[in-house]
């Protein structure tokens, strides 16, 4: 029994060289990702994205989709900054809402403006650039850039957990002082 590659073309099982399935599957992003554009505060998250370009190009891939998501969605930048868009890829999030370590060098090798402090927020305002540009149901107002409510639920509990915890700290040593 032989072990099958590590990337293949369904139809026929044969082995497909890495860099040529990164093209397909850079091909294969765009129509997931101005589908997604169409629809106000639409987002795809990374595994849905890794599949429907595996889905779509017919080559699939036993690696594990963090090993080479990024490489697609850095393409799918360039595509967008080649046709004058705004950036697809940042339609992209993780299952918390964030973007992906990879979403800074994109910015950085697509020229649209300097490296932003806040990736999440420049991810939200690209987002909506996208929905405005390719054409979504917008709100009467135009639309407003927002983190995903996901995303912003886990920045509320992390400063509620810093605040317990500096309470936790202080709280003892006051109660102390009344006794």
């Amino acid at each position: 029994m032989t072990t099958p590659p590590a990337t293949y073309r369904v139809s026929d099982g044969q082995a497909v060289d890495f860099s040529d399935a990164l093209v397909a599957w850079t091909t294969a992003a765009r129509p997931a990702l101005v589908r997604t554009a169409k629809t106000y505060r639409a987002t795809i998250s990374y595994k849905e994205l890794a599949e429907e370009v595996q889905e779509t190009s017919g080559v699939r891939t036993s690696m594990l989709p963090w090993h080479w998501i990024g490489r697609v969605l850095g393409g799918a930048a360039q595509d967008s900054h080649a046709r004058g868009e705004p950036m697809l890829s940042a339609l992209c999030v993780h299952a918390d809402g964030t973007i992906g370590e990879g979403y800074g060098k994109a910015i950085l090798e697509n020229p649209g403006g300097p490296l932003a402090d806040d990736l999440d927020m420049h991810a939200a305002v690209e987002r909506l650039k996208c929905h405005q540009f390719f054409g979504a149901d917008l709100p009467p107002d135009g639309g407003t850039a927002a983190l995903l409510k996901s995303l912003e639920a886990a920045i509320k509990r992390r400063r509620i957990g810093r605040a317990q915890a500096v309470l936790g700290r202080y709280v003892p040593h006051v109660i102390s002082c009344f006794r």
